[in-house]
């Protein structure tokens, strides 16, 4: 009998009277009583349960400022959340020029009202006293303050020296998943066609490039065949390396509520973790690491033997099945067994869940992209849901899931690696079409190989080819595999390095030029989150000091440079976010990511839009491949595919041969063992990832009092009986050490799979005092990391790796500072205090 998981206690208390109501709201009132939880101790909230087909009923989440009152707040301002790739819709709450507190918009498709704990009280990030708010340059060694004129001149002489030396190879861009769709086209025009440079990526590909990637090989293009609503009709739902009740806790909340309705979904839960998703699964697999080709491999054999293909959606609609079929003929779940060290009749368990399935629902993570042969395993969940036909219908699809609230973005407009709507760069015709958009001349557009990604961008930097680095809205300083090598990247003399971000981040302090820019909430623009949902963000408040949009520096620096289009004109011809929107529209227009149906005035009165939109009249798509998958045609298709063990890009002459049609392709790997595996010397397996109450590198959620409070240390996890072994007990300081680097860490001991440990990945050094080589300060995850990438996606492998653990000193009755409620939930929670927030975590909900 599947455990059943309580509501929350709650304290109920009256309405406060002469409420201010949500903008748009259809309800004269809300109801006179709303129940008030600890969000920190029950990130999830009360349950509202629902049965298959039903609509999720609508839940209001609020938190204002200790001492607001709702009738204080002067103007509710919408937006949607910039902490996490989920894109749950909020209203901002200001009063007396300041924001004061957040409420979910009920109405819209994705939330429908409910906040989870990032959304809640991620907002005071906005408000520090550490915000820069002027610019600063590098004088004798120190970051000094200076003017925007100053600090932009020194950026634009140093680009046009070197254009004019070496040329645009000699420059490069590093931006982030956390701006706006306005700010990364302009990214893109700019690198792309003012400087002509292939090097533009984001640390969308530490998240998410693998999620672009295992798309375009499967169906031609980028952009998610699913939809948040398909969890209200599927009856099973599989998750494969996503911990969505931590990534994505609203979308949890929405499996939770189905799980405690009439009819539940049966749910297989593939991670290596106890996750509040494990805890309540019908079936939990906890593989070796690097072993998921193999597991998918099995349930595809499966699926084939036990004659749950839908024959007739194969036959019409994809191409590849014999010889898929014919490479997972003999891996049996007794051959998976011995690789992945499961039981076979677990992973049998698994397969009849998903062959069973009426309606399947996927989702997938890091525990697949930032592992080993991470495209080829995404694949594999495409291929089950190809041979199943689980795709276009309510409850079967698949969601390859983005880890950052914009990675979308990022990849619709060009800034990850490709070209602006998602248009093949091996593809003379769809470079010409957007020299037409941009009204240059084709050549000005680098394409004569594939656009330059992260991890080769910091090798060229390190071997002095690379030789200007702007890095916007991300920290690579910690987030980057392998620390010791990107920081003496970062602080390498041959390189100048301008960093564009709203704190003295750890990459900050290594940069020459530091520009202080707006965040969410200071600024106009829209983002598109992980379902293709676009939402507009309003401004609601001024920046600090100086601070500037994104927007508005990209365009001061290409007028700066004089950027031109074939004419002589201004290249960037745009002032505004809601210009710059309307020129993005045009690019996107006929693509598969096509916007023109949208408006601000649109989104504004609007409640979440889902792209394809192509014009006014049409509600926005639900649901891609409802009927074949049309932008799998050679002509159209955004790449021609790679070879899932090498990387090696497809020819166009070989995909039109092979897929004249333009159908979804069957797509078959082998699997291989990982590059470093565990030795006498380091005999356990290190996995590092995300926790429910941070975000990135704890620039913001590490200034939130009620975040930060619940995680406020690095941690690190391991099994009861390799704890045993060693002699360690529950909070003992620990080493975490690889070939590369060590942690230094308080240790949970948890319901880990043996022989691995679990590192999460946000903390740097920013607020311990100390430097990286310092023992005490070592607690960057990524100091032990290796510089490693799937050769597909070229995405980190930072869940693969070898580590030893040994004891620094005895805990003294102290525990880890690991949080209790989450997958680091202790196995013994007795001498642990339970995870809570107290007072100033408290949260009212409607329903």
């Amino acid at each position: 009998m599947r455990p059943r998981t309580r509501s929350p206690p709650t304290r109920r208390r009256r309405s406060p009277p002469g409420r201010t109501e949500p903008t748009g709201a259809s309800r004269a009132r809300r109801r006179a009583e709303e129940t008030s939880v600890d969000r920190i101790a029950h990130p999830w909230g009360p349950r509202t349960p629902y049965a298959a087909g039903s609509p999720w009923p609508r839940r209001t989440d609020r938190h204002l400022a200790p001492g607001t009152r709702e009738e204080d707040v002067e103007r509710w301002v919408p937006s949607a959340s910039l902490l996490h790739s989920n894109g749950d819709a909020m209203d901002i709450a200001v009063a007396r020029g300041e924001i004061v507190g957040v409420r979910g918009r009920a109405s819209d498709r994705v939330n429908h009202g409910r906040l989870g704990p990032k959304d809640l009280f991620g907002w005071q990030a906005n408000a520090p006293r550490d915000r820069l708010t002027r610019p600063l340059v590098r004088e004798r060694g120190r970051l000094v303050d200076c003017d925007w004129d100053r600090a932009m001149n020194l950026i634009v002489r140093r680009s046009k020296e070197l254009l004019e030396r070496q040329g645009p190879d000699a420059v490069g861009f590093y931006t982030s998943g956390q701006l706006f769709l306005e700010e990364y086209y302009t990214l893109a025009v700019l690198a792309r066609a003012g400087i002509g440079t292939p090097h533009l990526d984001g640390n969308t590909r530490l998240c998410t490039a693998t999620a672009a990637e295992s798309l375009k090989q499967s169906f031609g293009c980028d952009g998610q065949p699913g939809s948040y609503t398909d969890v209200d009709h599927a009856d099973a739902i599989a998750l494969f390396g996503h911990n969505v009740a931590e990534t994505q806790p609203v979308l949890w909340m929405r499996m939770l509520d189905r799980l405690e309705g009439p009819t539940p979904p049966r749910l297989l839960c593939v991670d290596p973790r106890p996750t509040p998703v494990a805890r309540r699964a019908t079936v939990h697999l906890a593989p070796r690491l690097g072993t998921n080709v193999a597991l998918l491999s099995a349930l595809l054999h499966e699926t084939i033997r036990t004659g749950r293909v839908d024959r007739v959606f194969v036959e019409r609609h994809t191409i590849g099945y014999e010889e898929l079929a014919a490479r997972v003929e003999r891996c049996t779940p007794r051959w998976a067994a011995g690789i992945c060290d499961l039981p076979a009749a677990a992973i049998q368990e698994a397969a009849e869940l998903v062959g069973g399935a009426e309606r399947l629902l996927s989702t997938v993570l890091q525990g697949v992209y930032q592992s080993h042969q991470a495209t080829a395993a995404a694949v594999q969940v495409n291929n089950l849901h190809l041979l199943r036909g689980m795709l276009g219908r309510p409850g079967a699809g698949v969601l390859q899931m983005n880890g950052q609230p914009t990675a979308q973005n990022t990849r619709e407009c060009g800034a990850d690696g490709d070209l602006p709507g998602f248009r093949n760069w091996q593809n003379p015709r769809h470079v010409a079409d957007l020299a037409r958009v941009w009204n240059v001349d084709p050549e000005r557009i680098p394409h004569d190989g594939p656009p330059t990604h992260a991890m080769r961008m910091f090798r060229e930097a390190e071997e002095g080819s690379l030789r200007m680095l702007w890095i916007s809205g991300t920290n690579p300083a910690v987030s980057l595999p392998e620390l010791e090598r990107v920081r003496a990247i970062l602080g390498r003399d041959s390189l100048f390095t301008v960093v564009q971000d709203l704190f003295l981040t750890e990459t900050a302090h290594l940069a020459d030029v530091v520009l202080p820019a707006a965040t969410w909430a200071e600024k106009r623009g829209t983002f598109t989150n992980a379902d293709r949902t676009v939402h507009l963000s309003e401004k609601a408040v001024d920046p600090p000091g100086e601070a500037r949009p994104d927007l508005d520096i990209f365009l001061d620096y290409a007028e700066r440079m004089g950027f031109t289009d074939r004419d002589g004109a201004p290249l960037v011809a745009w002032h505004d976010a809601e210009s710059a929107f309307e020129a993005w529209k045009r690019c996107s227009a006929g693509r598969p990511c096509d916007y023109s149906g949208l408006t601000y005035a649109r989104l504004r009165d609007g409640d979440g839009i889902q792209w394809p939109c192509p014009d006014a009249s049409s509600p926005g798509t639900e649901r891609l491949y409802t009927d074949g998958f049309p932008w799998a045609a050679p002509e159209v298709c955004e790449s021609y595919g790679k070879d899932l063990a090498t990387g090696d890009p497809v020819g166009p002459a070989t995909y039109r041969a092979r897929n004249p049609h333009g159908k979804a392709l069957l797509r078959a790997a082998d699997h291989t063992p990982p590059g470093e595996d565990t030795t006498a010397e380091h005999p356990l397996q290190l996995t590092t990832g995300r926790t429910l109450y941070h975000f990135h590198t704890r620039t913001k959620t590490g200034r939130v009092p009620q975040l930060n409070a619940a995680a406020p240390d690095v941690w690190v996890e391991m099994s009861r009986r390799d704890a045993d072994e060693r002699g360690l007990a529950e909070g003992d300081l620990v080493d975490v050490s690889t070939p590369r680097g060590s942690v230094r860490a308080a240790l949970r001991v948890t319901g880990l799979r043996d022989g691995v440990v679990f590192l999460p990945f946000h903390y740097g050094y920013w607020d311990t005092g100390g430097a990286p080589e310092d023992a005490d300060a070592r607690r960057a995850a990524n100091e032990t990391t290796i510089t490693d990438w799937d050769p597909v996606s070229k995405q980190p492998l930072f869940k693969i790796g070898a580590a030893q653990v040994t004891l620094v000193t005895r805990a003294g009755g102290h525990p880890s500072p690991a949080p209790t409620n989450t997958a680091s939930a202790p196995d013994d929670p007795e001498p642990v205090p339970p995870t809570t927030g107290g007072p100033a975590a408290e949260a009212s909900s409607d329903a």
